[in-house]
């Protein structure tokens, strides 16, 4: 296998992984000794899911967060010099995006070495595309600020683009915060502005529903500690 940086994909939920990864996703990891993870722990149960029969001590992990210096990022590419592959999995969905792996991938970039994503769910694209919404021009924002002022402009920045740019807008929240996120959304936006609630994506109870903002006043459905993502539209 070529010394590339192989960014793999892994579930969005308790999801079988045969209706969601390739076999081919496989194929690869059983060719990596070195990874680039988000959560040791994470990484290592989801490696037993992909082939049960791999011996985890075999292998060599590498732990990717906000705390991780650039020069940690930097001795964890060592193994592609080397002439080894080296994979990179986040804690859900795609690395790189929306994801500290982002990093990693930036430095290989720079130091010429090969980088190759591999096919897997992106709750961000799923979501556009269940939405019905202009998946032509969107713009994914990650979390809305903290502080009651500054979201609430922030989301009628976001609504104004909408209109102004005709452009999708998708934003999330810490899962435990979902529905007061979802109620201030039908409280500042108008009323004819579009909603949709794309909630626990590729898994058993899935829920993916766009209605106006104000058919959605006392429907919400219980998005508590489920991951969730936000789109308006007009």
């Amino acid at each position: 296998m070529q010394a590339s940086l192989f960014l793999i994909p892994v579930t969005l939920g308790d999801t079988e992984l045969r209706r969601v990864l390739p076999d081919y996703n496989r194929d690869v990891i059983l060719g990596i000794r070195h990874f680039i993870v988000e959560n040791v722990r994470t990484a290592r149960r989801f490696l037993k899911k992909v082939e049960p029969s791999i011996v985890i001590d075999d292998l060599v992990f590498y732990e990717l967060n906000k705390h991780t210096s650039p020069e940690q990022v930097s001795g964890y590419l060592k193994p592609l010099a080397a002439g080894e592959p080296v994979g990179v999995i986040s804690e859900a969905g795609c690395p790189a995006v929306a994801d500290p792996g982002a990093d990693v991938v930036a430095l290989a970039q720079r130091k010429g070495y090969p980088v190759v994503p591999l096919v897997g769910p992106s709750s961000i694209l799923l979501s556009v595309m269940a939405s019905g919404f202009n998946g032509q021009s969107f713009a994914f924002h990650g979390y809305l600020p903290i502080e009651a002022g500054e979201r609430m402009a922030t989301i009628k920045r976001l609504e104004g683009r909408i209109y102004s740019e005709n452009q999708t807008q998708l934003f999330i929240e810490t899962p435990y915060r979902n529905r007061k996120l979802a109620e201030e959304l039908i409280k500042l936006c108008r009323p004819s502005t579009k909603l949709c609630i794309a909630s626990n994506l590729t898994c058993a109870d899935e829920f993916v529903r766009t209605r106006p903002v104000k058919e959605w006043a006392g429907k919400l459905p219980d998005l508590d500690k489920k991951p969730t993502i936000f789109l308006i539209y007009k």
